[in-house]
């Protein structure tokens, strides 16, 4: 007797292919709510320039580069000599935008406790008690950065990379959103600690604001001389509240 024959397997045949295949889920077809949202988004966006343009002239390219550096979560160096309204940009910026600025003057004795905080012993409670410092706020203006020696540098790196600052061991949240725009004077280095590689990665976006032009001159002497000068108040357009979902 014979055994009977095992037949041969046979792979099983493809599914035929399609004439044309659905749209993939997330891909180019955008929907109406998304579409919404950036109309909304872009629509805010220009309302900040414009509202940053009625203090500050000249200076669009570093308007918008503040915009992205708080929108992509990182921070900016601005390089500038005196006079091209460095400050001035990064408080109407924060007033547009109704945030909480806080300015620190970066000099050869300014101590890392005196931007991050410090412990203070309170007499009535006898305890020691954390004090914040100016680093706890939403847009962070470090003038004149590279005038404070590297140790007092330093003490920005864990705040500008993880949001947070640690003392005595705890580490303590900053809030949200959370900027630092830094200004460096690029003509003058006597008595000026050069950044280190380390804190220039921090920066998301380096900004050179130049000199206005003619015109942008006249326009801001005329805000600023004889009979011409008011203070220009800074609506606020856009709030703090955290983004809708994409």
């Amino acid at each position: 007797m014979t055994a009977p024959s095992t037949p041969p397997h046979s792979a099983p045949s493809a599914p035929p292919r399609p004439a044309s295949y659905p749209p993939v889920a997330g891909g180019n077809t955008a929907s109406p709510g998304a579409d919404e949202f950036s109309t909304s988004a872009r629509a805010r966006l220009n309302a900040v320039r414009a509202e940053v343009g009625k203090a500050v002239v000249g200076q669009d390219t570093a308007v918008s580069g503040m915009l992205i550096a708080l929108l992509c979560r990182g921070h900016i160096l601005l390089e500038g000599v005196p006079g091209v309204a460095k400050t001035l940009l990064v408080r109407s910026v924060a007033a547009a935008l109704d945030v909480d600025t806080t300015r620190v003057q970066f000099t050869p004795d300014l101590m890392p406790g005196d931007v991050t905080g410090s412990l203070i012993f309170d007499a009535a409670a006898s305890e020691f008690s954390f004090r914040e410092g100016p680093v706890f706020t939403n847009l962070l203006l470090a003038d004149e950065i590279n005038r404070t020696p590297p140790k007092t540098q330093a003490s920005l790196l864990e705040a500008m990379e993880e949001a947070q600052v640690s003392v005595d061991g705890v580490p303590r949240a900053l809030p949200e959103p959370f900027l630092v725009a830094a200004t460096q004077n690029p003509i003058e280095y006597e008595g000026t600690y050069p950044l280190p590689e380390a804190q220039l990665d921090r920066f998301l976006l380096k900004v050179t604001l130049p000199i206005p032009p003619r015109d942008d001159e006249i326009t801001v002497l005329a805000r600023h001389t004889g009979d011409s000068i008011h203070t220009i108040w800074l609506l606020p357009v856009c709030d703090r509240s955290p983004r809708a979902p994409m």
